[in-house]
């Protein structure tokens, strides 16, 4: 769906009296003059605006089809209204959105939004002029009214503070003008003009911003490294290949607010000294990708990218590479390696990136969200970032906060607060209102964190002490349904599978540990295997090329750590308490309960059960499959399953 069009974001186009040649871009007071008076004008519209959340999590949801009964609605009772796309706010469980502006009234915002939901919104709101109360969701950027929240007030967003996503669902993605409109390339034209490298590496530096793609090292550090590296020629690189199972921060950003990392990435580039940058995003995201395309595009046209930014001697272009998905891809070195065009396979450091990196120059490399939150540092200062996290974790932190969570999306909030903090008062609280029983940080390289951690605060270093890291932001939220042996095989299995194969220690070492926790899911494991599984995660550990080796136990020696009494039922018993893993299942019948109604009788797979009408059934375990389908059919809970 194309974005609200608003002079100026067509090519070469600046308003009706500007007839200035594409190849002459105007200076940015002006560009930015203009850009604030089409936003004023937008705001200041007579025509309703119908905002859409057209990110990938939206349209998945049904946006697309909320989209055409918008028009149709629209085409139905006479109303020339403007619709406009947006990315993700970040509220993912109320999918597809759908928001209303009214002239001179709040932006109310419906959740959970259904095409005949979105008749009723147009008729009621957009045609009658009066909000649904009973199904909208808050208003946004405004006070309460006709009895809706504000946005900022709903519990989902009160403890948040968005820096990387300050933009993402309130402005057009693919509109140049409302991004610089709002700040946007400030920073840029503030750092060309005004300060020199060293000055930019020192406020990045003063502000604490650390690395958000994953061990968390120092932002500014880095640049120096590769700053103080002689040589005409250095390369910047933003790592967008995001491949941690339930993890979309990047993608968000990137569908949501693309300018944002592109201005990062300019900064980052002027400041090691790089002429060159490059976007490594994974294909599987044809959205962000598609996105950033037109963003760099309308960057180029106004000039701020290309040659001679601002008048300046820094020239910077941008290329995307486009991923195939290979996990390891997201390490350094190997990341390096495929864009030179070579298999993706890490190498030995040193020499790090900053000494030897892409075609053997100087290079930096940067996540999407330490890029993202760069220009919002350098506008408002490194003592407005300072002030928000601990003493050695700066600023704020984005989440893709996902599993068995009543509110699963995307949030962002100040490190410090804690694991408690963002399950029950952001997320809502477990689905079914079941016990809490872990988290996975920082996906298949990160640890499970317990509910005996739920109070401590999350930062950096809280989180390597018990055993997780923070990684790039994934949060799998476990109940008391899930098994903790089963998590750490499906995670190893992850990384087991995604191994270049390059090094031995995680070629094999992580193959012996998958067939150990194989072998105790299925009931055949040995006590001597829970040691075994620990001495060998050492040596992956210890021995691994990358970090992908050096991380992949993560998982397993974590759920060691805090679920030893689950291995040793699985083991010593033969028993998985939380009733996943099918080989050690056992089904029967409480003759008691059963009132022979025939249900799992005729729905048996195996035909495993025997009985009548009305008369008690029982399962003969030797025919019996442990599919569940008897326990998951039956209405009086006379199956048992353990």
């Amino acid at each position: 769906m194309a974005g609200l069009a608003i002079s100026g974001d067509r090519p070469g186009h600046m308003g009706p009296a500007n007839t200035m040649a594409a190849a002459q871009p105007p200076t940015f007071g002006v560009l930015k003059a203009k850009s604030l008076a089409l936003w004023e004008q937008l705001r200041a519209s007579q025509k309703p605006r119908i905002i859409l959340g057209m990110g990938t999590c939206g349209i998945a949801a049904g946006a697309n089809h909320v989209e055409a009964a918008v028009r149709e609605s629209l085409a139905k009772y006479g109303v020339d209204a403007d619709i406009e796309a947006v990315g993700c706010i970040g509220t993912c469980y109320a999918e597809p959105l759908m928001d209303v502006v009214m002239p001179g009234q709040p932006r109310v915002s419906y959740g959970s939004v259904t095409p005949e939901m979105a008749d009723k919104i147009v008729r009621d709101h957009v045609v009658g002029g009066q909000p649904l109360a009973d199904l909208a969701m808050a208003v946004v950027g405004g006070d309460t009214v006709h009895g809706i929240p504000r946005f900022q007030d709903l519990a989902v967003m009160r403890s948040q503070r968005r820096v990387a996503l300050r933009h993402c669902g309130l402005i057009d993605p693919t509109s140049i003008h409302q991004y610089i409109a709002n700040d946007g390339y400030s920073a840029l034209h503030r750092v060309l003009t005004q300060l020199t490298p060293e000055q930019v590496i020192g406020e990045v530096k003063r502000s604490g911003l650390r690395g958000r793609g994953g061990a968390g090292f120092p932002t500014g550090l880095k640049w120096e490294f590769c700053h103080k590296e002689p040589g005409p020629t250095k390369y910047m690189i933003c790592n967008a290949d995001e491949g941690d199972p339930g993890a979309f921060m990047d993608r968000s950003v990137l569908e949501g607010d693309p300018h944002t990392v592109l201005e990062g990435l300019a900064i980052a580039a002027y400041a090691i000294g790089a002429s060159q940058g490059y976007i490594y995003c994974r294909a599987e995201y044809p959205l962000a990708i598609l996105r950033l395309k037109k963003a760099i595009a309308r960057a180029e046209e106004y000039g701020l990218l290309g040659d001679h930014i601002f008048g300046t001697d820094f020239s910077f272009h941008i290329k995307i590479k486009e991923g195939a998905g290979a996990f390891v891809c997201g390490e350094e070195t190997a990341m390096i390696a495929s864009i030179e065009g070579k298999r993706g396979m890490p190498r030995s450091r040193p020499p790090f990136p900053a000494q030897s990196g892409l075609w053997g120059k100087p290079t930096t490399i940067n996540n999407v969200e330490t890029l993202a939150s760069v220009p919002a540092i350098l506008v408002n200062g490194p003592e407005w970032y300072a002030a928000m996290g601990t003493e050695k974790s700066k600023g704020a932190k984005t989440f893709a906060l996902t599993g068995k969570i009543k509110q699963p999306g995307l949030i962002e909030v100040p490190l410090g607060i804690t694991l408690r903090e963002v399950v029950y008062d952001i997320g809502g609280g477990i689905v079914g209102d079941k016990r809490f029983k872990a988290a996975q940080s920082g996906g298949p390289s990160g640890g499970c964190i317990p509910a005996s951690a739920l109070d401590l605060p999350i930062d950096f270093e809280n989180l390597t002490r018990i055993g997780a890291i923070m990684g790039s932001g994934g949060l799998v939220v476990m109940d008391e349904d899930t098994c903790m042996v089963d998590v750490a095989r499906f995670f190893l299995s992850f990384v087991q599978a995604e191994s270049c194969g390059k090094c031995t220690p995680c070629r094999l070492g992580t193959k012996q540990m998958l067939d150990t926790l194989v072998r105790i899911t299925e009931g055949k494991g040995e006590p001597e295997d829970i040691d075994s599984l620990l001495e060998l995660g050492e040596a992956v550990k210890a021995g691994s090329l990358c970090a992908l080796g050096g991380t992949a136990p993560n998982p397993v020696l974590s759920t060691i750590r805090y679920f030893r009494a689950e291995y040793e039922a699985h083991v010593v018993d033969k028993r998985c308490p939380a009733g996943v893993c099918r080989p050690l299942l056992h089904f029967e019948i409480d003759p008691e309960k059963c009132t022979g109604c025939m249900v799992c009788l005729r729905n048996c797979p195996s035909e495993a059960i025997s009985g009548g009408k009305r008369v008690v059934h029982t399962i003969d375990p030797a025919k019996c499959s442990k599919c569940g389908t008897c326990y998951e059919l039956c209405k009086f809970d006379a199956v048992i399953k353990s």
